[in-house]
């Protein structure tokens, strides 16, 4: 049997951390920020019990909603609110995650997403999956980095993962890292300060290069096969 288990965590008056937890195992978490016009979801989790009547009893703006990539732990509850935006890199995966005839619109590279007296520009950050993507509130020094930048496991197995892309990306955000001090992660707790970046480069060089001992998975995820490889507080699930 199956449970999930929302909990609401109010990170300031305007924006919220919805974690989704799956049988107490596995969480994933999702934003909401309230702009003055309409409020931005980001990710909507494993698609058990009502993520909307959640969202709806915080806000009443209409809500635009983006996936910061379209695995099946952040895509999962988009049905509940119909029209979703992400890179089109990910439309594939998406429409194999939850139909295909869930509506998407495409969100590019340097694309703005205005709410209201914040803005969300949408940087392309390919490696965990094809198409993910950042979102970087400069006003308010943020950034949005689903599951590529986190502090807890960056999954790395499967269709479409690509460590050198990966490398890359993260290249790419410590290149503008005087941008931001807050990181809202997918997965564990938001991050102060952008130092996780050097870190998650650091790790995914020595994974990559074969310096860091695997251990094996714990469970088995869909059949994949990978081996675990922690470099300080960073881990990678890795082939």
């Amino acid at each position: 049997m199956v449970t999930m288990e929302k909990k609401v965590i109010q990170l300031s008056e305007s924006v919220w951390q919805i974690q989704d937890t799956n049988n107490g195992i596995m969480s994933v978490n999702c934003f909401l920020i309230a702009g003055k016009e309409k409020a931005l979801l980001a990710d909507s989790g494993f698609g058990e019990g009502s993520l909307k009547e959640v969202v709806e009893g915080l806000t009443n703006l209409p809500l635009i909603l983006v996936n910061t990539h379209a695995d099946g732990d952040h895509v999962l509850g988009n049905k509940q609110f119909g029209l979703a935006h992400m890179h089109p890199a990910e439309f594939d995966r998406y429409h194999r995650a939850v139909g295909y005839d869930a509506p998407v619109e495409a969100l590019w590279e340097g694309d703005v997403l205005d709410i209201g007296g914040r803005r969300f520009e949408v940087i392309l950050i390919p490696g965990h999956t094809p198409g993910s993507i950042a979102l970087l509130d400069r006003e308010n020094r943020l950034l949005l980095g689903g599951d590529s930048v986190q502090g807890g496991t960056i999954f790395m197995i499967g269709q479409g993962r690509n460590m050198s892309g990966y490398m890359a990306s993260m290249r790419k955000l410590k290149g503008i890292q005087d941008q931001f001090d807050t990181v809202y992660t997918g997965h564990g707790r938001v991050l102060e300060g952008s130092g996780i970046l050097d870190e998650l480069i650091d790790g995914a060089v020595k994974v990559y290069r074969g310096e860091v001992e695997g251990k094996a998975m714990e469970r088995k995820i869909e059949n994949l096969e990978g081996k675990t490889y922690t470099v300080g507080r960073v881990t990678f699930l890795y082939t």
